[in-house]
């Protein structure tokens, strides 16, 4: 496959003469004849100064950073030169509050100079860090090819992060592998395809659609005029729990996917997709998305942890956190065990109470066991008509206790499972009505929502959440 050339990528990507070079010339010190003469047949072959290339330029009007390799530079590789050159663009992106687009296609450290460019990785992904620290959004583009400490450092750390269709991606290339361990490394592994397949990238994107992708990522950051939500529906739950767990179980009935498809959203990568997780944006309101789909289960350790990605994104974009539940409940298995699922709905669960931003939560239908309890905590909690919550699925409850599933309707009302009976508890704070059209009715309960913590900052945030759940134990008996 060939190399895309940074100055091909970035006229794909920038808005027609808008690009604006930061570029000042190199500095190399003391280096012997042979490396000076290696860097200057570089320059003339590849028709830039260094490995990178930064600046400025502005995507449908947007102002955009960019930081990106030329492979056609000695292989893109990273010396001394290069990390100062990349390390000075990251930090002017922070300073003039741009988001950053970075796109390597290197096969990693420079071997003229070893070790000590080797460790400047480290510098580099400081200074990354900075940037999010600024809560400014770091979008990563993977070019063929990408490999070694790149990957393994600034390559790795995007909010979001893309691949070139059939790009070569790893931690060491396939030539090495071999002839360091013997064995060849299996073909398709170390692929942008395969990455997506795993959740480890978030997908594959061809040069000519890289525009795209950072046009929706910058659009749906961008907060509009907000008008004033309207008016939600009253709800007036009268079915008993059976029926409303029966409701819940239709086939026909709204889930997460119907919820989320008519909004702007960038997704996350993860597999299974019993959790979906997205930057989206809601009433002109950026905000994360995090998802149970209960038409894609079981939910296990690798469903949680692309949640916890999430709920990781929108505390480093300082973005409010909408979490929808909707699950017959957690993986039973072999696998989800060793995988440590009881750990990854605790630290699902401490997460989202520990999060230093806005959230809210809604009990969109089945709210079962562990895998329900890992998403609920929340700022404001919310429930439609017929949601409900139980420890175990119904049928497991009466097994329990009577040693059968024919008592599930009788436990089920005797445990509170509905909302109107979380309400009463205090577990949640409203019932959204589930009107002919119920996801209009979710989306505005979500705007009202959003809005009503924007106004009232004091009643939200990390202490305000710890004093809620410390006042549920007082409250309930």
């Amino acid at each position: 496959m060939t190399t895309t050339s940074a100055r091909s990528l970035l006229d794909h990507v920038l808005d027609h003469d808008s690009f604006h070079s930061w570029d000042s010339p190199p500095h190399y010190g003391d280096i012997d004849e042979d490396y000076r003469l290696a860097l200057a047949r570089a320059r003339e072959r590849s028709g830039v100064d260094e490995a990178v290339i930064t600046g400025q330029g502005t995507v449908d009007g947007t102002p955009v950073a960019f930081i990106l390799s030329e492979f056609a530079f000695l292989g893109g590789s990273i010396g001394a030169a290069t990390s100062r050159r990349i390390i000075e663009a990251i930090h002017r992106a922070t300073r003039e509050k741009l988001p950053l687009l970075i796109s390597p296609c290197s096969g990693g450290t420079r071997m003229q100079e070893g070790t000590p460019a080797f460790a400047l990785m480290i510098s580099i992904t400081t200074a990354v860090y900075r940037h999010k620290d600024a809560h400014l959004p770091y979008l990563v583009y993977l070019r063929n090819p990408t490999m070694g400490g790149v990957l393994a450092s600034w390559g790795s750390t995007g909010h979001f992060t893309f691949a070139e269709p059939e790009a070569l991606i790893g931690f060491l290339g396939p030539r090495v592998v071999e002839l360091t361990t013997g064995h060849p490394m299996p073909e398709g592994v170390q692929t942008g395809e395969n990455l997506v397949r795993h959740g480890i990238i978030d997908g594959v994107v061809s040069p000519t659609q890289l525009r795209e992708a950072v046009r929706r990522v910058t659009g749906v950051l961008r907060r509009a005029s907000t008008s004033v939500p309207r008016p939600l529906t009253p709800a007036h739950p009268r079915r008993s729990a059976w029926e409303s767990i029966e409701k819940t179980r239709e086939d026909g009935r709204i889930g997460a996917r119907d919820l989320i498809r008519g909004l702007p959203r960038v997704g996350l990568s993860g597999t299974p997709a019993a959790v979906n997780a997205a930057l989206s944006n809601i009433g002109g309101r950026p905000v994360v998305l995090i998802a149970q789909d209960r038409r894609t289960q079981p939910l296990g350790p690798a469903a949680l942890h692309l949640a916890r990605r999430g709920i990781a994104l929108a505390v480093e974009l300082r973005l409010p956190i909408v979490s929808i539940i909707d699950t017959p409940g957690a993986e039973l298995s072999r696998s989800a065990e060793e995988q440590g699922l009881a750990g990854s709905i605790a630290r699902t669960m401490g997460e989202l109470v520990d999060a230093p931003v806005p959230t809210m939560s809604i009990i969109l239908g089945q709210g079962c066991g562990g895998a329900a309890l890992a998403m609920l905590p929340a700022d404001r909690v919310l429930a439609t008509e017929n949601a409900w919550m139980s420890p175990l699925p119904p049928e497991g409850a009466s097994a329990i206790i009577h040693r059968d599933t024919s008592h599930a309707a009788e436990m089920m009302e005797q445990q509170g499972v509905t909302a109107l009976a979380m309400r009463e508890s205090g577990i949640i704070d409203g019932i959204i009505a589930e009107t002919e059209d119920p996801g209009k009715e979710i989306i505005a309960a979500i705007e009202h929502t959003l809005q009503e913590l924007d106004e009232n900052s004091g009643s939200v945030g990390r202490e305000q959440r710890f004093r809620r759940y410390e006042r549920l134990a007082e409250t309930i008996t």
